[in-house]
């Protein structure tokens, strides 16, 4: 097979790494290939890249549904497994979660997979969402659409499908965007365009906290639209003062809202947080997990599943007390911390809590909600983590647990080798992508003392490939 060439009638096998789909072919190759599908539907497939046991492929058409899907639902962006039914979609996580660590029985026999726990609310989870305004213009299918707002057409960036309404937030929130995209169609302004980075409105993001129900918007413009010879600075203080007011009127109607911002945004990547101008209320809102308060503003990384993060925190918990049948420990490493939040949970368990991070407003957020609950004995760094342990380990310094959740692409490899010298008696591992915790627990597991003690699969994005997994390693 040549790259470029066509292969047809191909049934998709199984779910493998990075959301790819797996296919063995009629050469001995297999091919991983990337493209809404679903296990054993009948495809077309354009090869991509020629490798030397395998391909890479795109998938150009689907012959054929597979029998796993229901057919209740239009595709949906962000949720391309809705026509899945939620039992087919745990099983097809859960033997993803066991196929990216086979090879690992090379190294340790028996692995103790538990159960994945299930979602209890597998539509309206998502506390924060984005729109995009755009067009969608095709000539070959005689499309012609000026203002549109909703999501990003998959594999075509410029191209923005227009939506409604979106299954995976509630009602409330469904209902304020409704509001703001009346608003601003009924402007007659332009929405921007990707390809000649030009004209108005941009983006439209909310946050709706499960907890406390507080609200923050921010709606993105493109502040230069006004410096043409069309459009004078006189018009732009108009427009602003008319937002602004609609704004105001909007967050009076919907009482849950106690943040708004306009983001003034000459950002040429598609991005909505730029120059930020609170309009209304406070500059964030709340909400609690596991009995503390944290801040949350526009820029503040937050997992997006407020309840089912504090089901998954609850299991980094009940993994450390499971094992170690006490309540107080030395010295916890909090890696890859982002704003601390598990770190957190751990301080009242232990003498001191170190959280490394290295994006920077992160550390500073979660020493803020460290400050605003109370908590004196945690320490937040700003670095990156292999630095951190090199140095750390230099000064002769220990820990008692560590707790890594590393992004997507994993631990650096050369932060690997130094979690190995602290000897702590468990370490607990989150990942959000099975491939690289394969990979890191491969590296774990070839160069030390450690076994896995449990892995738990947490589904926190139904309708997604995506998937949370906790691993507790012990001392053998």
């Amino acid at each position: 097979m040549k790259k470029g060439e066509i292969v047809e009638n191909i049934v998709i096998e199984k779910l493998v790494f990075w959301g790819k789909w797996f296919v063995r072919l009629e050469d001995g190759k297999v091919a991983f290939i990337t493209g809404w599908a679903v296990p054993w539907a009948k495809v077309n497939m354009k090869i991509i890249k020629k490798r030397k046991d395998f391909y890479e492929a795109q998938i150009t058409d689907v012959i054929q549904k597979s029998p796993l899907e229901t057919g209740d639902y239009d595709l949906f962006p962000g949720a391309p497994w809705m026509n899945i039914a939620y039992e087919s979609q745990l099983e097809i996580k859960q033997n993803q979660i066991i196929e990216s660590m086979f090879h690992l029985k090379r190294y340790q026999e028996h692995i103790n997979f538990l159960p994945i726990i299930a979602a209890p609310d597998q539509f309206w989870y998502r506390n924060k969402i984005e729109f995009s305004f755009g067009k969608y213009i095709s000539h070959r299918d005689d499309i012609r659409q000026d203002f549109n707002v909703g999501f990003h057409k998959r594999w075509e960036f410029s191209k923005v499908e227009d939506y409604d309404e979106c299954l995976l937030i509630d009602n409330i929130q469904n209902t304020i965007y409704a509001e703001v995209k009346q608003f601003c169609k009924e402007s007659w302004l332009p929405v921007y365009d990707q390809k000649m980075w030009t004209w108005f409105w941009r983006h439209f993001m909310m946050r709706r906290m499960h907890f406390t129900g507080e609200i923050l918007l921010v709606l993105s413009i493109y502040p230069d639209y006004f410096k043409s010879e069309e459009n004078t600075s006189f018009q732009k203080e108009e427009v602003l003062i008319n937002i602004k007011n609609f704004l105001h009127s909007l967050s009076k109607k919907h009482v849950g809202i106690k943040s708004v911002y306009i983001s003034h945004n000459k950002n040429k990547s598609d991005t909505v947080i730029w120059d930020m101008e609170l309009v209304d209320w406070d500059e964030v809102i709340h909400e609690t997990l596991l009995g503390y308060t944290f801040d949350i503003g526009p820029k503040s990384f937050f997992q997006t599943n407020s309840r089912w993060a504090e089901i998954l925190y609850k299991k980094v918990q009940d993994f450390f007390l499971e094992y170690q049948k006490w309540n107080q420990i030395g010295t916890v490493l909090d890696l890859y911390a982002g704003t601390g939040t598990i770190g957190m949970i751990f301080s009242d368990s232990a003498s001191d809590v170190i959280s490394v991070e290295l994006v920077e407003e992160a550390s500073k957020s979660g020493a803020q909600n460290a400050q605003k609950n109370g908590v004196t004995n945690m320490e937040f760094i700003n670095a990156k983590v292999e630095d951190f342990l090199e140095k750390y380990i230099k000064d002769w310094k220990q820990a008692d647990l560590l707790i890594i959740d590393p992004p997507r692409a994993g631990m650096h490899p050369s932060a690997l080798p130094n979690i190995l010298k602290f000897g702590t008696k468990q370490m607990i591992y989150v990942s959000c992508n099975p491939a690289t915790l394969a990979r890191d627990l491969e590296f774990i597991l070839r160069n030390s003392d450690y076994e896995i003690e449990k892995v738990q699969a947490v589904d926190m994005f139904p309708h997604t490939h995506h998937i949370e997994t906790v691993v507790s390693l012990i001392k053998k």
